[in-house]
């Protein structure tokens, strides 16, 4: 379930059942005499979902229901997967468009996506229309021109520079040989000629080109970011900035340090949960007591203290550089404490499913949750958590049968 600029959609993934396979579906409120409306909030959802993931989400059909159901109708459904896995998808922070030229790019950039693998001259036109919806005729030209040479894309430099070679004005190539030979068929004028394997190629090969300026223009030009666009400078802790001093959140800024816990504010002592994202936190992480222990070069170092005080979780908050780690070599179970089987079991699998790169996530009533860097392990073999958990459960198990030190164990005859 996803709550996206406030109204909540379920998204179903693909699933394999025997021989037959159901393809993604999006459920989303509406009433019977509203369902277009909710359709078209669909379609700027998928726009966004899709540009997002980097890839492409569209809608194909549509049905109503009083409860939630899945429509899955193979005949008009072409899936193509790019991410799996029970706990592999997260859509957090996406970003929400309010200016309608921009949500017209996205469509138009959902629907080349779409479209590049069912027909690419028609994709083609798509890619074209998010630059030729945003500008007046001259303005386009230009800003074509402009962007030709700060494209990026492997395969678009490629044949840029191959049309050139040529002595070909590319700005009007694209223009001429690509949207209007697709979009018109007239009496002796340029066309793609779907019997022609030069025309198909030739468009194809120019698909590059269009794809990546349509690209370009969504992230640099109206900034929409893509998740590795936000994974790179999204600020993790900025949610618990409100949490403490300003003179404290502007010294770890410059990469000073605090001098007192005074100024950590309500940060000194909170009360926190940390859970494994997306599953919701065990019953020795809910809640913990937050307990900074030091400071310096911008990051603030705490622990996190169970309830029952017998598991400490150890984190570094990098407010410098945005970041939140989780530092598994300085936490674990206490000693001198009565340690039970759950702490154990709790505490091996949040450990082994750390290396294993599931994400922490911690939460303070009233803040946004704050995630964790994945753990990149070095020099380690990950072991799969549940039988970490089988195994420290039971040596645990046989150090609670040994007789104490000093007691000597006398078996009878």
């Amino acid at each position: 379930m996803v709550e996206y600029d406030c109204v909540e959609y379920v998204l179903h993934g693909a699933r394999q059942e025997g021989e037959h396979r159901i393809a993604p579906c999006i459920s989303t409120p509406s009433d019977q005499d509203h369902v277009d409306e909710a359709l078209s909030r669909v379609y700027r959802f998928t726009s966004v979902l899709g540009f997002y993931k980097r890839g492409y989400v569209d809608i194909t059909g549509r049905s109503w229901g009083t409860h939630i159901i899945r429509y899955s109708n193979p005949r008009d459904t072409f899936t193509t997967l790019l991410q799996g896995g029970k706990r592999g998808f997260s859509c957090n922070h996406m970003p929400v468009i309010e200016d309608d030229q921009v949500r017209k790019a996205l469509a138009f950039l959902r629907e080349g996506r779409r479209l590049e693998r069912v027909h690419e001259p028609y994709s083609f036109l798509s890619f074209f229309k998010v630059i030729e919806s945003q500008f007046q005729s001259k303005d386009r030209i230009a800003w074509v021109e402009k962007n030709l040479d700060l494209v990026t894309e492997e395969r678009a430099v490629k044949r840029i520079n191959e049309l050139r070679g040529k002595g070909v004005n590319v700005n009007q190539h694209l223009f001429e040989s690509g949207r209007c030979a697709v979009a018109h068929a007239s009496v002796g004028g340029n066309i793609v000629d779907p019997d022609i394997p030069a025309d198909r190629k030739r468009i194809a090969a120019d698909l590059d080109i269009i794809a990546a300026l349509a690209n370009r223009y969504i992230k640099c030009d109206v900034e929409v970011p893509d998740e590795m666009d936000l994974y790179k400078t999204r600020d993790r802790v900025a949610p618990w900035h409100a949490l403490m001093s300003p003179g404290a959140v502007a010294a770890l800024k410059a990469r000073g340090h605090v001098e007192s816990a005074e100024d950590l504010g309500k940060l000194e002592g909170a009360t926190v949960s940390v859970r494994l994202w997306p599953d919701a936190p065990a019953r020795q992480f809910d809640p913990m007591t937050l307990l900074p222990i030091e400071s310096g070069d911008g990051v603030l170092k705490f622990i996190a203290l169970s309830a029952q005080g017998t598991i400490v979780l150890a984190f570094a908050m990098d407010v410098a550089r945005g970041r939140m780690h989780t530092l598994l070599n300085e936490g674990g179970m206490r000693s001198g404490v009565e340690i039970a089987e759950d702490d154990v079991e709790v505490y091996t699998r949040y450990f082994h499913s750390v290396v294993g790169n599931r994400v922490v996530e911690l939460t303070i009533e009233g803040a946004e949750p704050v995630d964790c860097e994945v753990v990149i392990p070095v020099n380690i073999i990950p072991r799969a958590p549940e039988e970490a958990v089988a195994q420290a459960l039971e040596q645990f198990r046989r150090s609670k049968q040994q007789p104490p030190v000093g007691v000597q164990e006398v078996k009878g005859a």
